[in-house]
C-alpha cells in the first residue's frame, strides 16, 4: 500500500492523497486551496495524477477545503465513485453549488473591471460541474465496512469535528490505513466525541493545532459572553466570520444555551448566508449523530435553530438591509476566513468603526484576510477598496473544531502499537512541533511529506 501526498502537505487547506493499493487507486478528498491569490492559483492547475487511473475517491467531510475540487475533478473526466458518510453526502450539494456560485459571481465581477486585452476569468467551476458531479455519490454510514473497489474495504469512524466528519479506515494488501480527517476536540458542542482505531500500520494525521493547545471551552464560553456584553455597550454590531457548517451552528447553540445569563432577547442575530438554512435541514435530519447534551437543549426551550430573534437571511438584497443596522445586530456570515463570502460586505460597511466587534471563532489559514485581521493590519483591501481597520478584533480559540496539541497526542497514544505517522493538514511550524513531541513521547520519527512525496507500508 502507497499513499502519495498532493495536498495539505505543509499547508492546511486542499486536502488531497492518493492511496494504491490492490492493483487499484484511489483518492482521499480533494479539496480546494484556500489562502492568497498565489495559492489559490493552485486549484486552476493540472492534477498531477492521471484522472483516468483513479477508481474511487473517499470523502472525510464536508469542508470545501476537502471537497471543492471534486467538480473540477469531474469536468476534467472522473466518472467513478465518490463516498462519503451520509450527512456529509447531503451537505454537499449545499457546499459545492454555495461554491460554484462564488466562482461565478468572482469570475463576473472580474470581467466587467479587466482592461482591453485582458484575458477574460473563467471560473474554476459552474453549477453545471457540480450538477454532474453529485450523482456520483454514495453513501455509507459509520462503522459500515463495505468493500469499494476489489481487494479494498474501507470503514467509517465519527471524527467529530462537524456533521457526518469521518476517519476513514482503509484495508487492503493485508494492511491498514487510518485517515484521520479533521479532528474534533472533546466536548465539542452538538457532535459526539472522535473515535479511535487504535490499530493502523500507517497513520494520516492532522496537525492544525500541533504547536498548542486551545482555551479551556468553559473560560471561552464566559469569554464569548463578555464580548457581546462589552459590544452592546459600545453600541455597535457584531461581526462573526463562520463556516455555514460547524461554528455556525455551534453559536446558535450557545446563544440558546446561554438566553437568559447573555439577555440574548435583545440582540437582533442575522445568519446571513444562502445556505443556512439548508444546513440546519440537515442537522435537523441527523439528531441521531448528536450527543446527549445537545439532544436534552434542542428538546428546550428556546430551540437553537429557532431563536426568536434570529433572522436566515438567503437574498442579496436582505443581507445588503443588514448593513443600514449600527447597533444591536450579531451577524454570523461565511466564510470563516474571511477569504470570500458576505462577511467581506459587512467588513466594508463596519470594519472603519470603533463600536464594532469582530469575532474570530475558527483557523484562519496564512494570507487570508482573516489572519491579516487578526495580526493586527491597520488597513486591508477588500473588492478594490482600502478599509481602515478601527474595529476591536477577539480571537477565540477555544471554539476550534480541531483538537490541540495534547488532545492530538493522546489520540496518538491510543494506537498499540504506535504506527507509522505522517502529519498532514498543518502549517510546517505547526507539524514540526508535534513531531517533536511524538518522537519524545512515543520514540517514533513522524513523518513531515511534501507535496509529490510517497511513504509505503
Amino acid at each position: 500500500m502507497d499513499v502519495r501526498f498532493d495536498g495539505a502537505a505543509g499547508r492546511v487547506t486542499g486536502s488531497l492523497h492518493q492511496v494504491q493499493a490492490a492493483g487499484k487507486r484511489l483518492l482521499l478528498d480533494c479539496g480546494m486551496v484556500q489562502g492568497s491569490d498565489e495559492e489559490e492559483a493552485i486549484n486552476t492547475q493540472p492534477f498531477n495524477f492521471d484522472i483516468a487511473g483513479i477508481d474511487a475517491v473517499v470523502i472525510s467531510h464536508a469542508h470545501i477545503d476537502h471537497i471543492g475540487r471534486l467538480p473540477l475533478l469531474v469536468a476534467r473526466g472522473y466518472k467513478g465513485p465518490i463516498y462519503a458518510q451520509n450527512a456529509t453526502a447531503e451537505l454537499m450539494p449545499i457546499m459545492l453549488m454555495d461554491s460554484a456560485s462564488l466562482q461565478e459571481s468572482d469570475a463576473e465581477r472580474t470581467n466587467k473591471h479587466r482592461r482591453d486585452g485582458e484575458p477574460e476569468v473563467v471560473p474554476l467551476y459552474t453549477k453545471d460541474d457540480v450538477q454532474k458531479t453529485l450523482p456520483l455519490i454514495r453513501t455509507l454510514d459509520y462503522h459500515q465496512r463495505s468493500e469499494i473497489l476489489p481487494g479494498i474495504e474501507i470503514n467509517l469512524l465519527d471524527a467529530g469535528h462537524i456533521l457526518g466528519s469521518s476517519i476513514v479506515e482503509v484495508f487492503a494488501d493485508g494492511r491498514k490505513l487510518v485517515f484521520s480527517g479533521d479532528l474534533g476536540p472533546k466536548g465539542t458542542p452538538i457532535l459526539r466525541d472522535a473515535e479511535n482505531p487504535q490499530v493502523a500500520d500507517l497513520l494520516m494525521m492532522e496537525s492544525t493545532y500541533g504547536d498548542r493547545d486551545h482555551k479551556d471551552r468553559a473560560e471561552t464560553i464566559r469569554e464569548l459572553g463578555g464580548i457581546l456584553e462589552a459590544a452592546w455597550k459600545d453600541g455597535g454590531n457584531v461581526l462573526i466570520p463562520a463556516f455555514a457548517v460547524g461554528r455556525s451552528q455551534e453559536l446558535l447553540y450557545w446563544f440558546a444555551r446561554h438566553w437568559d445569563e447573555w439577555q440574548m432577547s435583545r440582540w437582533q442575530i442575522f445568519l446571513d448566508s444562502p445556505m443556512a438554512g439548508k444546513v440546519v435541514q440537515v442537522y435537523d435530519h441527523h439528531h441521531e449523530l448528536f450527543d446527549a447534551d445537545a439532544q436534552d437543549v434542542w428538546k428546550g426551550t428556546p430551540n437553537p435553530f429557532r431563536l426568536p430573534n434570529l433572522h436566515v437571511t438567503e437574498s442579496v438584497d436582505e443581507s445588503m438591509a443588514i448593513n443600514r443596522i449600527r447597533n444591536g445586530a450579531i451577524v454570523i456570515a461565511g466564510n470563516g476566513m474571511a477569504s470570500g463570502g458576505r462577511i467581506l460586505h459587512h467588513f466594508i460597511h463596519n470594519l472603519d468603526r470603533r463600536e464594532v466587534h469582530v469575532v474570530f471563532v475558527g483557523y484562519q489559514a496564512q494570507n487570508t484576510l482573516g489572519r491579516r485581521l487578526v495580526n493586527g493590519a491597520k488597513s486591508v483591501r477588500i473588492h478594490g477598496q482600502e478599509i481602515r481597520v478601527n474595529a476591536q478584533m477577539h480571537t477565540v480559540g477555544g471554539l476550534s473544531a480541531h483538537m490541540g496539541q495534547t488532545e492530538l497526542l493522546e489520540w496518538y497514544g491510543a494506537f498499540k502499537p504506535a504506527p507509522i505517522v505522517a502529519l498532514l493538514h498543518g502549517e510546517d511550524d505547526a507539524r514540526s512541533a508535534l513531531a517533536a513531541e511524538i518522537r519524545q513521547r512515543c520514540g517514533v520519527d513522524a513523518k513531515l511529506p511534501r507535496p509529490g512525496e510517497t511513504v509505503g507500508v
